[in-house]
């Protein structure tokens, strides 16, 4: 299956796990409240009436901790899309930081955007999913888990969620892995994410040669004195979606390009 950099959406690149309502009362039983911070103040609202909350105005919930000889791996990734950086708690949340700056669309995001709890439960119980997204197609809040470290108590905590979300009017997934080549692809682009001086027009000429069809990346990037220029503008314009590539397939100079919109 083809996954066409240019005008794929989000959901192409990813593995969502299947949230299912199995087990969703076991200590998590509805209706939900929703913690946020916003500035200094703490606001709790409930799953309905968080929809309405803005995102640009919201602020982790908790902070990250860096301790020697922890297992995950925290940091900050800067996101072209927002301008700003933004915290991940591990590397596969930084993939999907990246996977989001590329094809999510994105207006806001924050990490650790609120505290699940539910309000008819006495034990409290409570869930920070990994991250919330304004962008155009809608809010998203999204957890981060590996496939084969969802358990029982994953399952029955990603279904509340899921509930949840529905209720303020988000969508939510959980990211469990990714399609094959797609990270690989999209860690070369990322490269070259950042805007390219072009004094020259190479950009230009790029894609008035990818629109001759038929052309593959080692070709437009040609051999000459300038090749590694032309090279770093091709992954921009891979990036910015002005050119496109199979991002399902291994990215080399034998990869077809082609400008956006077509083959």
């Amino acid at each position: 299956m083809v996954v066409a950099s240019d005008r794929c959406r989000l959901e192409k690149l990813f593995v969502a796990y299947e949230v299912s309502d199995v087990g969703v009362d076991q200590g998590w039983s509805g209706p939900w409240n929703m913690e946020f911070r916003v500035g200094r103040n703490r606001l709790v609202l409930s799953a309905a009436d968080a929809g309405g909350i803005d995102v640009c105005g919201v602020a982790p919930v908790r902070g990250f901790s860096w301790s020697q000889g922890q297992r995950h791996r925290p940091g900050l990734y800067f996101m072209v899309s927002t301008g700003r950086h933004h915290g991940f708690e591990s590397l596969a949340e930084q993939r999907l930081l990246l996977a989001l700056d590329f094809a999510g669309a994105v207006r806001a995001l924050v990490s650790q955007p609120l505290r699940l709890r539910s309000a008819a439960q006495a034990e409290r119980r409570s869930h920070i999913p990994d991250f919330l997204a304004a962008t155009d197609e809608g809010v998203w809040l999204f957890d981060v888990r590996p496939a084969e470290r969802i358990g029982e108590a994953e399952r029955t905590v990603f279904a509340a969620t899921a509930e949840a979300a529905l209720a303020a009017g988000w969508s939510y997934r959980v990211v469990s892995g990714w399609r094959p080549q797609v990270l690989a692809g999209l860690d070369a682009l990322a490269a070259q994410r950042l805007a390219l001086p072009d004094p020259s027009g190479i950009a230009a000429g790029l894609v008035e040669q990818a629109g001759w069809g038929g052309r593959r990346f080692g070709e437009l990037a040609g051999a000459g004195a300038d090749s590694g220029l032309r090279r770093a503008h091709l992954l921009h314009l891979v990036w910015s979606r002005r050119l496109g590539v199979d991002l399902a397939a291994p990215l080399g100079d034998a990869s077809p390009v082609w400008v956006a919109g077509g083959r």
